[in-house]
């Protein structure tokens, strides 16, 4: 199949789709308030996007106890770093290009928080030991200015049916992590040897 009808200008998409209701139109704050703050101290489980110098984009994904992302003040968020694969792509990007988001997922509920802003990369002792994990200080924290902040419906969490056990697919058949490493990054190591480096890093290295 070759994709074309590609919709081309804003009125054509409205032609389409229609535009928003008043409330959904007014519904972004430029700050982070009592809501969207009870929401993220409740959160273990985060997407961060950035976008490099050249426009390219990168979404992570981000995980720890609930209340890792820390609100410094209504308008400044702190992520950590933790041990991972070394790539740090939202650290460079965030380094050629200050602009970032974040979706705020919190299991068993449908809605989820945006987060929109620029960030910065900080060393600071005092912000990193108040994230310690397990006695592990992260070597960096993501500190991000927000622009804006909303609330997004539940329509994708209930069509995906994400929280929902009786709906999901069976995983016999997916590639292992060290499959896909085998095949897209051609290492020497045998498919042994990856999965048991896996294992550890999940075992020994989360902080």
């Amino acid at each position: 199949m070759k994709p074309n009808h590609f919709v081309e200008t804003k009125r054509e998409l409205e032609e389409i789709l229609g535009v928003p209701s008043e409330s959904q139109a007014n519904k972004v704050i430029d700050h982070i308030d009592g809501h969207c703050r009870t929401w993220i101290e409740r959160t273990p489980f985060i997407v961060i996007s950035s976008i490099d110098g050249a426009g390219r984009m990168d979404v992570s994904p981000k995980g720890d106890p609930a209340g890792f992302v820390k609100v410094l003040d209504a308008k400044t968020l702190a992520i950590p770093d933790r041990l991972g694969n070394r790539r740090a792509d939202t650290f460079r990007n965030i380094l050629e290009n200050p602009n970032c988001a974040v979706v705020f997922i919190i299991p068993l509920r449908r809605e989820v928080v945006r987060v929109s802003g620029t960030a910065r990369i900080s060393r600071d002792p005092d912000l990193l030991r108040s994230m310690a994990v397990q006695g592990k200080v992260p070597d960096l924290a993501m500190v991000m200015t927000v622009v804006e902040a909303m609330f997004h419906c539940g329509k994708s969490i209930i069509r995906s049916n994400l929280w929902n056990p009786e709906a999901w697919l069976p995983i016999d058949g997916l590639p292992t992590y060290a499959r896909a490493l085998r095949a897209h990054a051609n290492p020497t190591d045998s498919d042994a040897a990856i999965e048991a480096i896996v294992a550890n890093n999940e075992r020994n290295r989360l902080y």
